[in-house]
């Protein structure tokens, strides 16, 4: 089944095989898409679905060194280069919309931009910074209710500038301890107003964004990535997240959404998502479900057997086989990625890894 063509919603895909979003920091000149990332992506065409490195809405949200942005002409060029690149190779790609929250430093800002998060609350732990080395997060601006449309109206306008890209839809990235996940995360959002205190007020942020978006581009071209029960970022499991976050899917169900994507940061250490509730989530979506977190392609065959899962995703196996399907299919080893130049900047570790002869 893996390989088996499938159609979500507007999108016929000749696998069911995801490149999962990554960051790799290439977008080394003020956060524009460049030719190296054209290859990078052009390289992993084969892939049934591309979903994008996260990419900022706003200057604010560019927590991570060298992240690209969509915020603004340059950018929309930058992507429009890369979208041409996968769709002349058959390719299918969509842009993962993250805004990094209080993950960031300061000096990883654009000039004039601001940390923005629920609250005034430090992440713990560092960051990366090209100019300082590893820092302390930067201390963030509890987000008023003129910050919160703001936001809102920033994501709008990055989908808007991802389909005039030429993307195929965006996905709204919810997970991994970020801005939305910062509103939905009870152990991060302490806020007591409209949008802190309760399952409905923490994921009323989330439910404007994708309202707006998908009233923007078309809800059948809007997904969305969760990762219920993750610690990345200083999250961690709260009271009430499985009612929270089924309530947000059930919403997610009922406008259409081109897909649900739910991250399981197991195989990275982090607590592992019941296997009950995953399929609690499935049950809850109607449409397009993609399963990702440490898959081989021996048990994405078995989700898929077992209809646990629509699409399944793989992430750092396809940073060191840009043919990862041709290998998989064929039973070819897979090349072990090198750690060590994930975030470097260059060509190095990025589109030199060899494809099969």
């Amino acid at each position: 089944m893996l390989f088996d063509s499938y159609t979500a919603r507007h999108l016929a895909l000749k696998n069911r095989i995801i490149m999962s979003p990554m960051t790799r920091s290439r977008a080394v000149v003020a956060n524009t898409p460049n030719d190296l990332m054209c290859d990078y992506y052009g390289q992993r065409a084969t892939a049934g679905l591309i979903i994008t490195e996260g990419t900022s809405p706003s200057p604010n949200g560019v927590g991570y060194a060298r992240i690209p942005g969509i915020y603004n002409s340059a950018q929309i060029d930058g992507w429009k280069k890369v979208t041409k690149t996968v769709h002349d190779k058959g390719g299918k790609i969509v842009i993962q919309l993250m805004h990094t929250g209080r993950v960031t430093h300061d000096s990883n800002l654009p000039e004039g931009a601001q940390v923005f998060s629920p609250t005034a609350e430090i992440c713990p732990g560092e960051i990366y910074s090209d100019t300082k080395g590893m820092q302390p997060h930067s201390t963030p601006h509890a987000m008023t209710q003129t910050d919160i449309t703001n936001a809102v109206g920033e994501y709008t306008q990055a989908a808007v500038n991802a389909i005039s890209a030429g993307f195929d839809g965006v996905e709204i990235h919810a997970a991994n301890g970020y801005l939305i996940e910062q509103f939905l995360n009870g152990n991060v959002n302490k806020r007591t107003d409209a949008y802190g205190g309760s399952n409905s007020a923490r994921n009323k942020f989330a439910i404007e964004i994708i309202d707006s978006v998908a009233k923007a581009i078309g809800a059948e071209k809007t997904g969305i990535r969760i990762s219920p029960f993750g610690a990345f970022n200083n999250t961690g499991e709260f009271v009430g997240a499985e009612e929270q976050f089924l309530d947000l899917v059930a919403h997610a169900s009922k406008l259409g959404l081109l897909y649900l994507h739910v991250l399981d940061h197991s195989a990275m250490g982090a607590p592992a998502v019941p296997h009950e509730y995953k399929i609690k989530l499935r049950k809850a979506f109607n449409g397009p479900f993609i399963l990702a977190g440490g898959f081989v392609k021996e048990t994405a065959e078995k989700v898929l057997e077992d209809g646990e899962a629509d699409l399944v995703g793989f992430g750092r196996p396809f940073i060191s086989n840009p043919d990862l399907v041709r290998r998989m299919r064929d039973g070819v080893a897979l090349t072990p990625p090198d750690m060590s130049t994930f975030y470097a900047g260059d060509a190095k570790g990025y589109t030199d890894y060899p494809f099969v002869g």
